[in-house]
């Protein structure tokens, strides 16, 4: 089961650095577009850990690039949906 303070460190390795900057380019470039993003499509067509994508998306949440939307009852991963804390132009 996917547990990002578990995932957290692979972050910092340097193989998924270049995953991390993958995922943030794309997910604010789908922000842009739609104004919120579900997990599933940012990791959809992407190579790579899953978990390890997850992560990098938990990542920009924890350092406030994102915000996630609370849902009423408890969802899947991939259902979960993100926002931007600010808008840009």
């Amino acid at each position: 089961m996917y547990d990002y303070k578990t995932q957290k460190p692979n972050l910092f390795k340097e193989e998924n650095q270049e995953l991390f900057l993958k995922i943030r380019d794309k997910v604010k470039a789908m922000l842009k577009f739609a104004g919120a993003v579900r997990m599933g499509e940012i990791l959809h067509n992407n190579t790579g850990s899953s978990w390890d994508m997850m992560a990098c998306v938990d990542r920009m949440v924890e350092i406030q690039e994102l915000r996630e939307l609370r849902q009423e009852r408890e969802c899947a991963g991939q259902e979960r949906v993100f926002v931007a804390l600010t808008l840009e132009p």
